[in-house]
C-alpha cells in the first residue's frame, strides 16, 4: 500500500467518525509496521492528510485527527438568468488567456463506481475527457461520462457524426448562442446535483495537470437527471486547492 491508499483508509474512518476529533493516531513507526511500508511511506500519508486539513502534527504530540465526521453542505440551485451570458469556467485574472482542448474521446462499458453516479455496471457509456488552462498551464481535468444512447443523439437536421462522439481534434460543434447543449441535442433534463470535495487527486488528473500523485484538489462531481430521475450526464472536474470553485444562485 502506498502513502495515498494509507491516507485514503484513514480519511474514511474520520469521515465514519472511527477516528473522532482530537483523537491521537499512531505514530509514524506504529503506522509503517501496521500497514508494512517504511516510515517514509507511513509519514508521507500523514502530510497528504495535514495537506487537506485532516490532521495536526506536533512535535512531542504526535499527530491528532483536527476534522470531525464528514458533513454535506446543499449549496443550492442555480439557473442563469441569461444563458448567453453563461460562463461554465474562467480565469481569476481577466488578462488570462483560457483554453480548452479535448483529449480524449472513448467508448466503454461502465465500471462498477459509476454505479454511485446512476449508471448500471457493465452498460455502454462514452467517456469525454478535457483540459482547461490558463496561460497555457493545465488547471483543470474535466472527465464526462455519458450514456451511449444519451451521447449518440444529433441536433436536428444535423448530418455526420453526433456532437459528443466527435472525435479529439475534430472541429467542436456547439448550439447556437443562448441555447442549453441539452436543449439543442433534445435530452430531457431536470436539474443537476453537485457534490464538492477536497482530497488526493486521482492518478489520471495529476498526470494531465503535471503535478505529483496524491496531490490535493478540489473535485466537483454534477450528476444530471431526467425527469424519470435516470442519469443523463455526469461530470467530474478536478482542479488544485488553490484554485478556486464558485456558483452564482438565482432566486
Amino acid at each position: 500500500m502506498n502513502a495515498n491508499g494509507i491516507a485514503a483508509k484513514i480519511r474514511e474512518g474520520i469521515a465514519a467518525g472511527e477516528y473522532r476529533y482530537g483523537t491521537r493516531l499512531p505514530g509514524v513507526r506504529d503506522l509503517a509496521e501496521e500497514h508494512g511500508v517504511s516510515q517514509q511511506t507511513a509519514a508521507a500519508a500523514y502530510s497528504i492528510l495535514a495537506a487537506l486539513g485532516l490532521v495536526r502534527t506536533e512535535r512531542g504530540s504526535g499527530t491528532t485527527v483536527a476534522a470531525g465526521p464528514s458533513a454535506d453542505a446543499h449549496l443550492g440551485t442555480f439557473t442563469p438568468p441569461d444563458l448567453a451570458a453563461a460562463v461554465p469556467w474562467k480565469p481569476t485574472q481577466e488578462s488570462a488567456e483560457a483554453k480548452e482542448e479535448t483529449t480524449s474521446v472513448k467508448q466503454l462499458d461502465a465500471p462498477k463506481h459509476m454505479a454511485d453516479w446512476g449508471i448500471t455496471e457493465g452498460s455502454t457509456v462514452v467517456e469525454r475527457t478535457r483540459i482547461r488552462s490558463v496561460n497555457g498551464v493545465p488547471a483543470q481535468h474535466k472527465l464526462t461520462v455519458l450514456p451511449y444512447d444519451i451521447a449518440a443523439r444529433k441536433p436536428e437536421g444535423h448530418e455526420g457524426i453526433p456532437p459528443m462522439l466527435a472525435p479529439v481534434g475534430a472541429d467542436p460543434l456547439r448550439p447556437p448562442k443562448g441555447v442549453r447543449v441539452a436543449d439543442w441535442l433534445g435530452w430531457d433534463v431536470t436539474g443537476t446535483a453537485c457534490t464538492i470535495t477536497a482530497e488526493p487527486m486521482d492518478p489520471a488528473a495529476c498526470e494531465a495537470l503535471g503535478v505529483p500523485e496524491g496531490t490535493p484538489g478540489f473535485r466537483v462531481v454534477g450528476i444530471t437527471r431526467d425527469s424519470n430521475g435516470d442519469t443523463v450526464s455526469v461530470t467530474v472536474t478536478t482542479t488544485p486547492l488553490h484554485h478556486r470553485v464558485t456558483l452564482d444562485i438565482v432566486g
